[in-house]
């Protein structure tokens, strides 16, 4: 018999025995067991902490996501071997996709996030502080990966995409993952790993896998490593409560199964392509992975003189649906992952049958299509009505964890919102409305007890992800009975795995430790000119001292003429009245302008071209016979990889243009982006 194996260590061990048979959703065959026991955890832990920590912390963000894209692309070129043992969860070839393909595109997502971090190892947060009267003492923020292993134990229905949006995350962060999969459904989530771990990719230590049960894995964790649990709230509001997560002040992340709901707007009438959407939608959450999604449709709210037709269409729907083995192409439900999860979806099924008619479905009688309905875990889809649910509340307390919903009427937005909110919080929920009015009063009003809300109509629909599809660049979790989590959020997300710190010292100290230019630190001027110099050999500080230029009346009606921008203030003195200028003032842009002619070294050189300008902001009036100068200093490198062996080693590096007058004030700042040729052509 197949032995499914844990990877921790270093080395790929099977436990003590056998802990968990397992078996495929569609024909019962036995695949193999698994078991975790007599694994130490606690030097499991400590491996991640000395062994993959340190490797990951060496590393800067460019390097992570470089690491991240590499993985993703070698991951692609082995998908066909997932799907087929995908397959076995009961998964038809859309489950497959969304688990395996959105599991690598979180990786693709996250490494796209390098490009908003510095190429450190570290993060420089937010902009400095003053704290002194003069200047000579400042504040900042730092976020440094932490020290620990991030444990990650995950629910079994998503066996890839649970794995790799997690450790996407913490491994852009810098921070070793321990994953822990569902024993049910381990068997996919090991064959990837072990492709994970053949490629090298990532530093050994950075990723370990336990396939059994797992238990006593958080026994030994501390303040530095973080916990997150995706599945049901009971279990995580348990582990989360354990005292040695209080008292060791363990990152606790909690990702429940919630009660999410869909509401269709009053205008969204039969004949409306949203009417249409609403029901597509439903009757694609309540089949899709066969309902089990934390963030399924479970409660369709709609408008009490539509409640009829809306459970007529989504039942002809459902009747369509052809339940069994998916690799028929007539198949669209699979099975559910296990009989275990048969018998625990029925059971809160008739509990629901007690407050609420089921308008469709039949737990017995429903046929299941090249497959044996008594072998496999299959189960029909099931859709409740509740007529009144402000008093028959079941259905926003009860969770069926497969192809099941309640369908329940409103009467006006505010009972809308009344009803999804008795969900007691949730993932996500959504709203289907032509709209935008109706669209704005249900978001606002329900937003504080739901993750996510997404607003469906036609405009949007043809490239819409969909109610249950979290998006790696947006945060996932909820408050409430979803666990009252956060993570993925693009940027956000990778903030969760870095403790941040307050910095406070000389400017000139805190520009050596962000690497970022801080205004008042030291700037040594620039020999030769900065635009004279390769991307490595510049150095953050190094500053260019500007000829001077005086400010005439020709300059402002030149600009005028070249620009096309006659404002009154630039071009008429006698409309002064009642305005801050003294004068006819000088276009702001004139004086960047001007500057730029200033500090350009206008011979080839190592700088490749000027791509952007940021953070421009005009303090102080300029009039004519002002005469300005401009600090240009080095403030920020960030290093650039090459897209191909032709490419041009290169780097961005960020400039602070420093435009002051004569009494020595700041007029105008900005930070112009430019990309600077590298000396060593081969990186």
């Amino acid at each position: 018999m197949k032995q499914y194996q844990n990877y921790i260590q270093g080395n790929w061990v099977s436990g003590d025995g056998s802990e968990t048979k397992l078996f495929n959703a569609i024909n019962g065959d036995l695949i193999g067991e698994v078991s975790s026991k007599g694994i130490d955890y606690k030097s499991v832990l400590e491996y991640g902490r000395s062994v993959g920590g340190p490797a990951l912390r060496k590393m800067t963000f460019q390097e992570r996501g470089r690491m991240l894209k590499a993985l993703a692309f070698y991951l692609l070129e082995r998908k066909d071997r997932y799907y087929e043992v995908s397959s076995w969860t009961g998964a038809t070839k859309v489950d497959s996709w969304i688990d395996i393909e959105g599991g690598i595109g979180n990786l693709f997502a996250n490494a796209s996030l390098r490009k908003q971090f510095p190429d450190l190892p570290y993060y420089v947060d937010g902009v400095a502080a003053p704290l002194s009267k003069g200047g000579s003492f400042i504040g900042h923020h730092i976020m440094v990966p932490k020290e620990g292993v991030a444990v990650h134990i995950n629910a079994f229905n998503f066996p890839i995409w649970g794995m790799l949006e997690k450790i996407a995350v913490n491994l852009m962060a810098g921070v070793p993952a321990l994953v822990k999969p569902s024993e049910f459904t381990c068997y996919l989530t090991e064959v990837m790993v072990r492709d994970i771990i053949a490629s090298k990719i990532l530093p050994e230590g950075s990723l370990q896998l336990v396939c059994g049960l797992g238990r006593g894995i958080i026994d030994h964790v501390d303040c530095r490593d973080t916990v997150t649990f995706t599945g049901s709230a009971s279990t995580g509001k348990i582990l989360k409560s354990l005292p040695l997560i209080t008292e060791e002040s363990v990152s606790f992340n909690l990702e429940a199964d919630s009660l999410n709901a869909s509401i269709l707007g009053t205008k969204a009438v039969p004949g409306t392509v949203e009417f249409d959407l609403f029901v597509k939608e439903c009757v694609k959450e309540i089949t899709i992975k066969t309902g089990q999604k934390c963030t399924a449709v479970r409660r369709i709210i709609v408008p009490e003189d539509l409640i009829d037709e809306v459970e007529k269409a989504i039942s002809e729907k459902l009747s369509k649906t052809v339940i069994g083995d998916p690799s028929n192409k007539e198949v669209r439900m699979g099975a559910l992952a296990t009989k275990t999860q048969v018998e625990r979806v029925r059971e809160n099924v008739e509990l629901l049958s007690k407050t609420q008619e089921m308008v469709f479905g039949d737990l017995d009688g429903f046929e299941v299509f090249g497959a044996d309905k008594k072998l496999g875990a299959f189960f029909s889809p099931v859709l409740f009505r509740n007529n009144d649910p402000f008093n028959k509340t079941d259905c926003h307390e009860v969770e069926a964890f497969g192809p099941v919903s309640t369908i329940m009427p409103y009467k006006n937005i505010d009972e809308a919102v009344t009803l999804a909110k008795m969900g007691k919080g949730s993932l996500v929920s959504s709203i289907v409305t032509p709209d935008d009015k109706e669209a704005r009063e249900y978001v606002i009003g329900a937003a504080s007890m739901h993750g996510r809300i997404l607003v469906l109509n036609k405009d949007c629909a043809k490239e819409s992800t969909g109610h249950g599809s979290p998006m790696p660049l947006l945060t996932h979790g909820g408050p409430g009975r979803a666990g009252g989590g956060e993570e993925m959020g693009g940027k956000r997300g990778i903030l969760h795995y870095l403790q941040r710190t307050a910095i406070q010292g000389h400017p000139s100290t805190i520009t050596e430790i962000t690497q970022q230019f801080q205004i008042g630190a030291a700037t040594p001027e620039a020999n030769p000119h900065v635009f004279r110099k390769h991307f490595e050999e510049l150095v953050v500080g190094e500053t260019v001292f500007t000829h001077k230029h005086t400010v005439t009346d020709a300059d402002i009606v030149n600009f005028a003429n070249v620009s096309g921008d006659n404002f009154y203030a630039h071009m008429d003195a006698t409309s002064l009245d009642g305005t801050i200028f003294e004068q006819r003032v000088a276009h702001g842009y004139f004086i960047l302008s001007k500057a730029a002619g200033l500090f350009v070294d206008p011979k080839k050189g190592p700088v490749l071209l000027n791509y952007g300008l940021d953070e421009a902001r005009f303090i102080k009036p300029v009039y004519p016979g002002t005469t300005i100068g401009v600090r240009f200093t080095v403030k920020e490198k960030l290093d650039q990889e090459k897209r191909s062996d032709d490419d041009i080693a290169k780097g961005i590096v960020r400039f602070l243009v420093d435009v002051y007058d004569e009494t020595g004030e700041t007029v105008a700042l900005a930070t112009i982006l430019t990309m600077v040729r590298k000396l060593d052509q081969s990186q």
